[in-house]
């Protein structure tokens, strides 16, 4: 199977949502694809409470995609996970590639870049919306 990698900074609001999202979505389709997911910044969310936001798992819910009680909590990117990847997508290029060039420099260039921002510059249900648009086409490219 080829493996999407969706980047925040976190790993634990947009990335999470994006990867859930594309899996649900990926199987129902039948599609030779999963997601998987990756924080640029986890030492950034020392006020995140759990494994996975809040506003991610609603969202999630409203969906029909339920988040069991063993939900991995946010993990760090690492070189591996680059190399791992088939394609790599960062949730918001002005907050990432800033990240990318001071923290994997080499990958950069080579990942693709999303513009959904964080909760500081957009409501949750207005990310949450635009990341489902994205992953619902990026399916229809992958189909």
């Amino acid at each position: 199977m080829d493996k999407i990698l969706f980047l925040c900074t976190g790993n634990y609001y947009r990335s999470r949502f994006a990867e859930h999202l594309f899996n649900y979505y990926a199987h129902k389709q039948e599609l030779d694809w999963f997601a998987d997911s990756r924080g640029l910044a986890i030492e950034r969310g020392i006020n995140n409470v759990g494994a996975i936001s809040i506003y991610a798992k609603n969202a999630l819910q409203e969906r029909g995609i339920i988040i069991t009680e063993d939900e991995r909590f946010p993990t760090a990117v690492t070189l591996a996970d680059f190399h791992s990847a088939s394609r790599v997508i960062a949730l918001d290029e002005s907050e990432h590639r800033p990240l990318m060039s001071d923290r994997f420099p080499e990958w950069e260039d080579k990942i693709e870049y999303w513009l959904v921002h964080d909760v500081d510059k957009t409501v949750a249900t207005t990310a949450l919306g635009q990341i489902e648009q994205q992953v619902l086409l990026l399916l229809r490219q992958l189909g």
